[in-house]
């Protein structure tokens, strides 16, 4: 008789068991450019209706709520609409000295977990963003560095996510669930509502727009860039990984905000960052990052670099180690703007 099958009785088990054999249906194993194209198409098409459906546009009602002149750059703090139900604060940065009718390409700036805009646009401590709207601003590119759900000034209230003890994204994802939303959907819909945002300032070129961000801000990155081809160049620091290493290795390393229904099903991390080809895309990995491992980064981009082959544009990738922890490497993401866009 054979053997019957081990009887599983935690969620941590079954996961383990599961992650010996994904579905991954659509896991990139092509060669040539009509395989990934054929891949593309599907795979993007899978990751749209896993991530459900998205809020109806309205009109962004934009205000400008302050200004800081800082010299070489003019800092404003705006606001603007979503949708029905979410506004969306803040930070443009603004080179000084345009011309008369001068455009600049635009870069949207995506903060991380347990932070806010305000680490990107000089207003807090560097931390692991290092500043880096308002670096690139001095660098002649217009930033927009906003808050994501959940997190700044978008934070719920501590007595509605009960802190501590609890994690605000995992609190709204679960709330938003109830009207058939997905967290990680409504803050895509949120980045492609700024990418709206810039493309409607005179002072911007809107096909000239890249994004970057670390942590979280990779996860936003990688998934908007995937999803809207308005995204020239894109600079995902410190999340190129694997599923399988978050939910064994990292002991569950994933949020609300972070998660992707149904991926599995369809394939990895490295297939969400395969949608960027053959757009220029320079993934970031700290040799001494303990929240993205370096060895499981490094599987992750030996399969993201077959798709970029296969899409003929091997060159476009360049997938940056460097000697640093979990944090942006800014020079390097500076002159890869300075390259491509």
């Amino acid at each position: 008789m054979p053997t019957p099958p081990k009887r599983i009785l935690t969620a941590h088990d079954a996961v383990a068991e599961r992650l010996k054999k994904p579905p991954m249906a659509l896991h990139f194993r092509g060669k040539t450019p009509a395989e990934w194209r054929q891949w593309r198409r599907s795979f993007r098409r899978a990751l749209v209706a896993e991530l459900g459906p998205m809020p109806e546009r309205v009109p962004l009602r934009a205000e400008v709520i302050a200004e800081d002149d800082l010299g070489d750059v003019i800092r404003r703090k705006v606001i603007f609409d979503s949708e029905r139900y979410a506004s969306v604060p803040a930070y443009l940065v603004v080179p000084k000295g345009l011309e008369a009718g001068e455009r600049r390409p635009g870069i949207l700036c995506a903060h991380g977990h347990g932070v806010g805009k305000d680490a990107l646009a000089g207003i807090t401590g560097e931390e692991y963003q290092h500043h880096i709207a308002l670096r690139l601003a001095r660098e002649g590119y217009v930033t927009l560095s906003p808050d994501w759900r959940t997190f700044g000034e978008r934070a719920d209230p501590e007595a509605w996510v009960r802190r501590p003890g609890r994690d605000g994204c995992n609190v709204a994802y679960l709330a938003q669930g109830y009207f058939g939303y997905q967290l990680l959907g409504l803050q895509i819909h949120d980045a492609q509502v700024c990418l709206d945002y810039l493309q409607s300032l005179p002072q911007v070129a809107g096909s000239r727009l890249g994004m970057i961000g670390c942590s979280f801000g990779g996860t936003m990155t990688s998934y908007v860039s995937a999803l809207d081809d308005r995204i020239k160049v894109s600079i995902p620091v410190c999340y190129l990984s694997t599923v399988k290493s978050a939910l064994t290795v990292q002991h569950g390393n994933t949020c609300g905000s972070q998660f992707a229904f149904g991926l599995l099903k369809h394939g990895e991390i490295s297939d969400v960052f395969g949608l960027l080809a053959p757009r220029p895309c320079m993934p970031q990995v700290g040799r001494q990052d303990t929240c993205f491992l370096l060895d499981d980064a490094l599987k992750a981009a030996k399969h993201l670099k077959t798709i970029y082959k296969a899409a003929g544009a091997a060159n476009s990738l360049a997938v940056h180690v460097f000697p640093g922890v979990h944090e942006i490497d800014v020079e390097p993401a500076v002159e890869f703007f300075k390259a491509h866009l």
